[in-house]
């Protein structure tokens, strides 16, 4: 096709010349990618974080993906500019510090609260069940479930234990040159027990997770295909990760 070989050349081009003007062209070219990027991340988090200041961030990360791009390993680029897109948001966001360290110890003890009541009753547990196990009021819960949709940002790379000397797990994904055999299984077990996790997931939660992660959709798509609220879905979203987390921090302590 002839947009695969001027994709090919435009590479080729500015891999050689390092060409500013043509750089400028590409990073205008892939914006929409940040946009979008951008309008996913947002549906972890609170009203009063704006798009735009997700999309300064998104630049900076597409701008270093143009950069570090190497077309002769056969990644797409737009596979490649993602993973560095979303990282540059969410290193954005934690240099703001926008979430209170009170709001995180909150939303940890909620997360510990789901993982013990499922290991008690071999199942996902129930609101009501948390609630209970937690010793809190209805209104407190809710709360609670309202303050972690700005703590939900599911990263694995919390997860992966990334570190100077090793990749995040996006960026390994990427790169399947940077992955050694060690790191390789070591993901691949990640991906199992996370397919496992979220098979386990109540259907609601489960639905999100699908339609977000794996279609590509937004929260207002989402809203819009379950006939629910957008701030429901994001609580369900904010559930279904806390959920996730207190399952797959075993598996990090044991792989790690």
């Amino acid at each position: 096709m002839a947009s695969s070989e001027e994709a090919v050349n435009m590479w080729q081009v500015y891999k050689s010349t390092k060409s500013p003007a043509l750089k400028d062209q590409i990073i205008l070219k892939y914006l929409p990618l940040v946009k979008y990027v951008a309008g996913r991340v947002a549906i972890s988090l609170p009203p009063h974080v704006e798009l735009d200041d997700l999309i300064s961030y998104g630049v900076f990360g597409l701008m270093e993906a143009v950069d570090r791009f190497l077309p002769e390993r056969g990644v797409k680029f737009e596979t490649y500019a993602v993973a560095r897109i979303r990282g540059a948001i969410l290193d954005g966001l934690r240099a703001f510090d926008w979430v209170p360290v009170s709001v995180r110890q909150r939303t940890r003890e909620v997360e510990r609260a789901f993982a013990a009541v499922e290991r008690r009753e071999g199942r996902a547990a129930t609101d009501e069940e948390v609630r209970e196990y937690l010793g809190l009021s209805e209104e407190e819960y809710n709360q609670r479930l309202r303050e972690t949709i700005a703590t939900s940002l599911f990263s694995l790379d919390e997860l992966w234990g990334k570190t100077d000397e090793k990749p995040s797990l996006g960026e390994a994904l990427a790169d399947e040159a940077a992955v050694s055999p060690e790191e390789y299984a070591e993901m691949e077990d990640v991906k199992r027990q996370l397919a496992k996790a979220i098979d386990e997931l109540p259907e609601k939660e489960r639905l999100v997770i699908a339609l977000y992660y794996y279609e590509g959709l937004t929260a207002k798509e989402i809203a819009l295909t379950l006939r629910l609220s957008q701030s429901r879905i994001s609580q369900l979203h904010s559930k279904a990760v806390m959920r996730l987390r207190g399952k797959l921090s075993r598996v990090k302590a044991s792989i790690l």
